[in-house]
C-alpha cells in the first residue's frame, strides 16, 4: 500500500514539499539552508544555520550584533517616546528606511509633529541634523552651497571657496519639498542618489550616513510643484502620518502645555549607524523569497503578462526594478531590527503599500471608481499567491 503524501513549508522561504506520513519525525533541509522538523504535514523550525549566516556576514558574532540592534531599536523608540506620543508604526517605518540606506516622503497635514520626530531620531543617534523650508524663491545654492570669493590675510591673495549648504549633513529635513520649483527640487537628485555635491565642476563628498527625509502637505496643493516621478522614486517609502486617536490626543495635550519634557539622551553615533547599515545589506535572501518580490512588482505593470486584469483596467503605469531593490532591503532592514536574519514572503508583503504607493500611477477609470493606489495594492496582494 503506498503512503499517504502530505505537503509541508519550508519555515524560512515557504518552498513546498511532498513527503510521506513515514518521513514525520524527521529532519529536513531546505535549499535555502533552513533546517526543519517534518511532523505530520506541519513544519517547526528547529534552527537556522548559524554557520552560514556568519560566513555570509564575516563576522563570528553576527548574530549577536543583530540582537544588539534590536534591542537599539526599542531603546531609540523609548527615547523618543519621551517627546513624541503615539505614531510608532511612522517611527519604525524612518527607522528601516534609515538603516535601509533609504530616503522618506512624509505625508501628513501640518501640526503631526512630522518634524519633531525626525529631530528626535536624529539625536538619539547622535547625528548631525538640519531642515530646509522649501520655498517658491529658494534656489539651488541654498541647498548646496555656493563659492565665496574670500581674501587671504596673509598673501592678499584672492581665491573662490567653497561655503558648504544645509545638504552636508547627516539628517537633512526638506520641509514641504513640493513648494519650490523643479529646479531647486533637481538639486537634491544628486545628492539623495549618490551622496556628493557638484558645484562649479568640483565634487563635494556628503557626510556618512546621509538620510533625506521630506514632507508633503496633501491637503494645501494651490502653488504647489509635484514631484516627477523620476525623484519619487529615489524614496524608498511614502509614509503617511495620520491623526493620532482619543488617548494619544489627550496625552499630547497633558504633555505639551505643561513644563519641558525629558531631555532625550543618545544611543548610537555615527560609526555604529553604518556598521548596522553593512548588516541589513547582508543578511541572507532566498531565491523563493526574492522571486515573490519580483512578481509583486511585475504584476504592477500594465503591459505585463502577470498583471492581473485589473491592474489593466485600472493602473497606467507600475512599479520599476527600484520598487523590488526597495521591498528587499526594507524586508532586511524590518526583520533585522526585530532580531532575525530570515527573510520571509510575509516581510514582503508587510511594506508593499509603502514601497509601491507613490510608484504606481492610475488612469481616470481608478479615479472614476474613487479609487487610491493602496486599495490597488492590497487587492494586488491578495491576488498574487506566494507560489506560482
Amino acid at each position: 500500500m503506498p503512503d499517504k503524501m502530505s505537503t509541508v513549508s519550508c519555515p524560512e522561504c515557504g518552498k513546498k514539499y511532498d513527503v510521506s506520513n513515514v518521513s514525520a519525525g524527521t529532519k529536513a533541509r531546505c535549499k535555502c539552508g533552513c533546517k526543519f522538523d517534518v511532523s505530520s504535514g506541519a513544519s517547526i523550525l528547529v534552527e537556522y544555520p548559524a554557520s552560514s549566516i556568519q560566513h555570509r556576514v564575516g563576522s563570528k558574532d553576527a548574530l549577536a550584533v543583530v540582537e544588539s540592534l534590536a534591542q537599539a531599536k526599542d531603546t531609540i523608540l523609548n527615547e523618543v517616546g519621551k517627546i513624541i506620543v503615539g505614531q510608532k508604526e511612522v517611527l519604525n517605518q524612518i527607522l528601516i528606511a534609515f538603516f535601509a540606506r533609504g530616503h522618506c516622503l512624509l505625508m501628513g497635514v501640518p501640526g503631526l509633529a512630522k518634524t519633531m520626530m525626525v529631530q528626535s531620531l536624529a539625536q538619539t543617534m547622535l547625528l548631525k541634523f538640519n531642515r530646509i523650508q522649501f520655498t517658491p524663491d529658494l534656489m539651488p545654492a541654498d541647498i548646496t552651497g555656493t563659492n565665496i570669493l574670500q581674501s587671504d590675510p596673509k598673501t592678499r591673495q584672492r581665491k573662490f571657496v567653497f561655503q558648504k549648504g544645509p545638504v552636508f549633513t547627516n539628517v537633512l529635513l526638506a520641509d514641504e519639498i513640493n513648494r519650490t520649483p523643479p529646479k531647486t527640487q533637481a538639486a537634491l537628485l544628486e545628492a539623495m542618489q549618490e551622496h556628493k555635491v557638484t558645484s562649479s565642476g568640483h565634487t563635494h563628498t556628503l557626510p556618512e550616513p546621509f538620510l533625506v527625509l521630506a514632507t508633503q502637505n496633501p491637503i494645501e496643493l494651490e502653488g504647489t510643484y509635484p514631484l516627477p516621478e523620476a525623484q519619487l522614486d529615489r524614496f524608498i517609502l511614502l509614509i503617511k502620518v495620520d491623526y493620532p486617536n482619543l488617548e494619544e490626543e489627550q496625552q499630547i495635550l497633558l504633555t505639551t502645555t505643561g513644563r519641558d519634557g525629558e531631555a532625550i539622551e543618545g544611543i548610537l553615533d555615527a560609526k555604529s549607524v553604518l556598521k548596522y547599515q553593512d548588516l541589513v545589506r547582508q543578511v541572507p535572501i532566498s531565491e523563493h523569497v526574492a522571486q515573490y518580490a519580483a512578481r509583486l512588482c511585475r504584476a504592477t505593470r500594465p503591459q505585463s503578462d502577470e498583471a492581473p486584469e485589473f491592474i489593466s483596467e485600472f493602473v497606467r503605469y507600475g512599479c520599476g526594478p527600484r520598487a523590488g531593490q526597495s521591498l528587499v532591503l526594507t524586508a532586511k532592514a524590518h526583520v533585522v531590527l526585530n532580531g532575525r536574519f530570515n527573510v520571509s514572503c510575509d516581510d514582503i508583503r508587510r511594506y508593499a503599500l509603502p514601497v509601491f504607493r507613490h510608484r504606481m500611477i492610475l488612469n481616470f477609470a481608478a479615479a472614476s471608481e474613487g479609487l487610491d493606489t493602496d486599495a490597488v495594492i492590497k487587492r494586488l496582494l491578495d491576488t498574487v499567491g506566494e507560489s506560482e
